[in-house]
């Protein structure tokens, strides 16, 4: 005699909106709304608003659908991490199919809107950084190998390259740069996170750096890839690819995270250790996207 395992009641739409991490999609569908903002115009006019619109929202659907689909694979790893055990799935409030038909749905969705509304160039670009997130990231690598973050960042670094195509149906030196700059920004701002939530992916047994190679690894991993970055983020003004405003509000910015990178890079924490500079620094980084991409476009639109 077999005991059916008991349904869940039906899922909340707030679980739905949990799954698509939407706290993430915020920088995304800025980097990528950033990305179609300074594109150039295409035979003398700017992408139609409403084209542009349907355009960031597929962006938005498509992040989320990613979400989703992580949080569809993840769940047992985010029952076992104080930071994630309250999601839909570890917390019992949805069933796992449900979250993998929304996820495939939103993705599928978000993919023809943007090949019949907007151009097949967005279409195609948004579709690589779904699959990109979903089976390289979550699937192969997260579980895998300390450089997950560092291989799995290009899934974030798409949108100002999905924005771009969406305006111009190709893509040019500018949102490649850009492309890098995320790429290249994405492991000291993780590898920050996970200094202080080491124990958490431990528990999990997530290789993230932290947790494999230690602290000093991974300090001396934020500081070098900040280099490369920096580079990335600068480079655009003096290839004549921006103007002095971007080039004067990303220097200084991107002075600052340096300065606060190289102090997580070089410190040796205690007992007790709260992790301010490392907890300063993953803030930090946050704004220091937006503040940079908001500055380009106010530069290109000034400038251009």
């Amino acid at each position: 005699m077999t005991v059916a395992t008991p349904l869940l009641p039906p899922a909340d739409w707030r679980d739905f909106l949990a799954l698509t991490k939407p706290r993430v999609m915020t920088l995304v569908v800025f980097t990528g709304l950033c990305g179609m903002l300074a594109a150039p115009p295409v035979n003398g006019h700017f992408i139609h608003p409403v084209l542009g619109f349907t355009a960031i929202l597929c962006i938005a659907l498509g992040a989320g659908a990613a979400g989703a689909l992580n949080q569809w694979y993840e769940a047992d790893l985010d029952a076992k991490m104080r930071r994630t055990q309250k999601r839909p799935l570890p917390a019992g409030r949805m069933e796992r199919e449900s979250a993998l038909h929304f996820g495939v749905g939103l993705a599928a969705f978000s993919v023809i809107l943007m090949y019949f509304a907007v151009n097949f160039a967005a279409a195609a670009i948004l579709t690589v950084s779904i699959l990109f997130y979903v089976l390289v990231y979550t699937v192969w690598l997260k579980r895998r190998t300390p450089q997950n973050i560092v291989i799995g960042g290009a899934a974030g670094a798409f949108p100002p390259l999905i924005g771009w195509a969406a305006a111009t149906g190709q893509v040019a030196l500018l949102p490649l740069l850009l492309f890098a700059l995320v790429f290249l920004w994405t492991p000291p701002h993780f590898w920050a996170l996970a200094l202080f939530v080491k124990t958490d992916y431990a528990n999990a047994g997530v290789p993230m750096l932290p947790v494999v190679a230690g602290e000093r690894v991974t300090r001396r991993q934020i500081g070098l890839y900040t280099i490369p970055m920096a580079l990335a983020a600068v480079l655009p003004w003096p290839l004549g690819l921006t103007g002095p405003l971007y080039g004067g509000v990303a220097s200084v910015t991107t002075l600052v995270f340096a300065a606060l990178a190289l102090v997580v890079a070089t410190r040796t924490t205690t007992a007790d250790d709260a992790m301010k500079p490392e907890k300063r620094l993953f803030s930090y980084s946050i704004l220091y996207l937006f503040v940079v991409f908001g500055a380009l476009v106010v530069d290109r639109w000034m400038f251009a």
